[in-house]
């Protein structure tokens, strides 16, 4: 695109391109998936992989027309808010699309939420109508008396007598009955989702995002998508990873998204190759599963060709060698801001990567044409050599890097990165029912990111440094936790730690303390530790306090929860459960569970069925 122009005329000029530039593939995603349904009907949209189910454009139309118009008859429209508590993809997606073509919200919870974080997102949503399954029925009733309300529920997989339950009901069966939508659709400015933050530094908060949001999301993965291409997606529905830049990207592209209910390392290689799935997103939470499995020979064979590393790893390199990955894009990417700044990393060239035969979508030179029309920096993976790049920003958000009272800094000089939006609904438009933490988000006209950033004095691409509240003050400096993790990550024994500064005694200085997990069947010796960190630590980055836990304390979706270790460090109490401290014995805890039903981001759930819905083909290939 054109840089921006200056002046009255020049900005509004480049405030019609924007707007065209998201418009022109359907604003909202649902106007797409309808378009596609008359282009490609038959094509498949999505392949069900746990149960062998295919939905072609066309029958995913009438599914999710018939949602939409049976949620009219109930008189739940525009603004109002659909919980949709579903371990099953296959379920949320169809509802995601048909709550939007309502005019209603798509309000995703996570089905793994039990007590009182389950009760607080229902709380907070107050939705007209809870979406569940049968697994989830118990979690709901344990919370049900302690609501303000109860919402009926529906419940998708209502085979054979359900759970017990208090909630009003209504039968599946209706939402199955043929019906039109609503003759209005949703307009780009329109809320479109309600999302949970992790609550990776604190109590979760409700995010509130426009459909244009949406679309600003996930804009240059779409412009590196074509309808040639599988997107391959494990994350969960209640992620924006999972139901934006998966799902909702395939269709605006027209290609077929591939649904999982979890991410299983020991499959995954195998669900690659039998959809021939070409892209991905990818959490750092799962490629280090990826890497540590045995090398074969045959390990690059495969049609994975573009992948969306989120956030990048130190890995990368090694990472798409290995599985003949031509490009990672590397981004930063948060649920209020969606993708404002974003680099794309040629990892291998021209037919060193995806085998010739297993190609699909846009070529090398096509991808360079691209980023080049949206000054989106290509840069080669060597170039490359450690994690938190970030790149250059994208052309919906004005990108700034700010000090503490909100003025530009320059380049070489970390500050904290804030975004303003060009249009409206690009970006959040509040924290639902929390008014003092949107005042202070937004504060100065800047959308805050909490999020602390450095310009590159050689090429200007940014890079991450530390969550700002993390950065530990040392002798008048700053001190990134971030740095000193990555560097005590390389010892030999630790599956993952984290590092905070407290201040104690009202000295000026603060403490920094180390928390750390062994791998699985390990013992970390503190003392041994201490010294390790002695030799391998500049002074300044030295612990003062280190504590050997057997599992880290994790929010859903797999980050440490460091307010929780600042309270078990200074010893107050922990509403949400006790961390434990490693004992001289070890402790054999694996790093990640991966239970064979329910529960967590890992793992597989072979006892839940397909969804009540549709129309799919189910002819337990698909290909």
């Amino acid at each position: 695109m054109t840089t921006p122009s200056t002046g009255a005329t020049g900005g509004a000029a480049l405030l019609d391109t924007l707007a065209a530039e998201l418009a022109v593939d359907g604003e909202p995603v649902t106007e797409a998936l309808d378009a596609w349904s008359v282009r490609t009907p038959l094509r498949v949209f999505i392949h069900y992989g746990e149960h062998g189910l295919d939905l072609s454009y066309a029958e995913a139309r009438r599914a999710t027309d018939t949602i939409a118009g049976n949620l009219e008859a109930l008189g739940i429209g525009r603004g109002d808010r659909v919980a949709v508590h579903c371990r099953s993809p296959y379920a949320a997606a169809l509802w995601m699309f048909g709550i939007w073509k309502a005019g209603a919200i798509f309000c995703p919870v996570d089905p793994d939420l039990i007590g009182q974080p389950l009760l607080d997102q229902l709380t907070t949503i107050a939705p007209a109508i809870i979406v569940t399954e049968r697994m989830g029925l118990s979690s709901l009733e344990l919370v049900r008396r302690h609501l303000p309300y109860a919402p009926p529920v529906t419940v998708h997989d209502s085979v054979g007598v359900l759970p017990p339950h208090g909630f009003p009901e209504v039968p599946y069966a209706h939402f199955l009955a043929r019906a039109l939508p609503p003759q209005y659709g949703a307009a780009p400015e329109d809320i479109a989702a309600i999302v949970h933050t992790p609550g990776n530094t604190g109590r979760p908060k409700a995010v509130v995002l426009c459909h244009r949001y949406i679309a600003q999301s996930t804009f240059l993965l779409r412009r590196l998508t074509t309808p040639d291409d599988v997107v391959y997606n494990d994350l969960p529905m209640h992620t924006i990873l999972g139901a934006f830049a998966g799902v909702a990207r395939a269709a605006w592209t027209g290609s077929m998204v591939t649904l999982w209910d979890r991410f299983h390392p020991g499959e995954f290689w195998s669900r690659i190759t039998a959809t021939g799935a070409s892209t991905a997103v990818l959490t750092d939470a799962a490629v280090p599963w990826l890497t540590s499995a045995p090398e074969r020979p045959g390990d690059a064979e495969n049609a994975l060709a573009k992948v969306w590393l989120h956030p990048l790893p130190a890995t990368h390199a090694d990472f798409a060698r290995r599985f003949g990955i031509d490009y990672v894009i590397a981004s930063y990417g948060q649920i209020e801001t969606g993708m404002p700044v974003a680099v794309v990393i040629e990892e291998l060239g021209e037919g060193a990567g995806t085998p010739v035969p297993l190609q699909r979508g846009l070529t090398h030179e096509q991808v360079t044409r691209v980023c080049s029309h949206y000054r989106v920096p290509v840069v080669p993976g060597q170039a490359v050599p450690r994690k938190g790049l970030l790149g250059a920003p994208l052309p919906f958000l004005e990108v700034a890097v700010l000090d503490e009272y909100d003025r530009r800094v320059g380049p070489g000089v970390v500050g904290e990165l804030a975004v303003r939006p060009h249009l409206p609904g690009l970006v959040v438009q509040e924290y639902l029912n929390d008014a003092l933490s949107t005042a202070e988000a937004t504060r100065n006209l800047w959308l805050h990111t909490g999020d602390a950033v450095v310009r590159s004095t050689e090429d200007g691409l940014l890079h991450f440094v530390d969550r700002v509240q993390d950065r530990i003050r040392m002798r008048g400096e700053n001190i990134s936790a971030y740095h000193i993790e990555d560097l005590v990550n390389q010892h030999p024994d630790i599956a993952i730690c984290a590092v905070f500064g407290v201040s104690l005694d009202g000295r000026q200085d603060d403490d920094i303390v180390l928390y750390v997990e062994p791998d699985p069947g390990r013992l970390l010796d503190r003392d041994a530790l201490q010294a390790w960190c002695g030799q391998s630590l500049p002074p300044y980055m030295r612990p003062a306090h280190i504590r050997v836990v057997v599992r880290m304390p994790r929010t859903p979706n797999h980050r440490v929860e460091k307010h929780r270790l600042r309270r078990h460090f200074l010893g107050l109490p922990d509403p949400v459960g006790a961390i434990v401290e490693q004992t001289r014995a070890p402790v054999a805890v694996p790093r990640m569970a991966l239970p064979a039903g329910g529960g967590g981001f890992f793992g597989r759930d072979p006892g839940s069925g397909p969804a009540a819905l549709p129309p799919g083909t189910g002819n337990g290939t698909g290909f």
